[in-house]
């Protein structure tokens, strides 16, 4: 099996799960993502991270819903460590980092912090709140956080119910385009 077989199979077969508490599953959420990166002309590598940044929820043994349960799965270095097999740190380095720009943006951007959903709000908690200052312009200077903040902003807006996105095959080319060469 491909590693993009394999990624298919895991979004096919845990995709359909509950996004934490919002009002789209895991696929939803990854197609919304990839497809608002793909709109904004993000280059392959960028569009496969936006598809791929939420992976580790569904790769963890944690059970349903871990946040709802006090826990952080670190979902971020479990999909980065995953996904690593296969793809550079073009599309890994966005995947590990989008949790810290969510921090960052939260210490830099004042009206950032009213647009979370109630379940981001809930994460941030989780995932230690907003950065510091000192530790918010050490962040942005960091390899691939510019694109995660990027990515960060796609994260926030595909959470809509409904939403027309292109199905999983779509994203296939962006994909391949971003494979380590074997």
């Amino acid at each position: 099996m491909t590693p993009i077989e394999q990624i298919f199979d895991i979004l096919q077969a845990k995709g359909g799960a509950d996004y934490g508490s919002e009002r789209v599953t895991q696929l939803q959420h990854a197609l919304q993502s990839a497809a608002l990166a793909e709109a904004a002309g993000a280059p392959s590598a960028l569009v496969a991270a936006a598809l791929l940044h939420d992976f580790g929820h569904m790769i963890h043994d944690l059970g349903r819903n871990p946040a709802a349960r006090g826990l952080d799965d670190r979902h971020e270095v479990r999909g980065r460590d995953w996904l690593g097999q296969w793809f550079a740190e073009d599309v890994t380095g966005p995947v590990r980092l989008h949790v810290d720009a969510k921090r960052y943006l939260c210490a830099v951007d004042p009206g950032y912090f009213g647009t979370l959903s109630p379940a981001s709000v809930r994460s941030l908690e989780l995932q230690g709140g907003p950065f510091p200052a000192d530790l918010a312009k050490s962040f942005i200077g960091l390899p691939h956080a510019a694109a995660a903040v990027e990515l960060r902003r796609w994260d926030d807006c595909a959470k809509e119910s409904g939403r027309p996105t292109p199905d999983l095959p779509h994203f296939r080319r962006h994909l391949e385009a971003s494979l380590r060469p074997a």
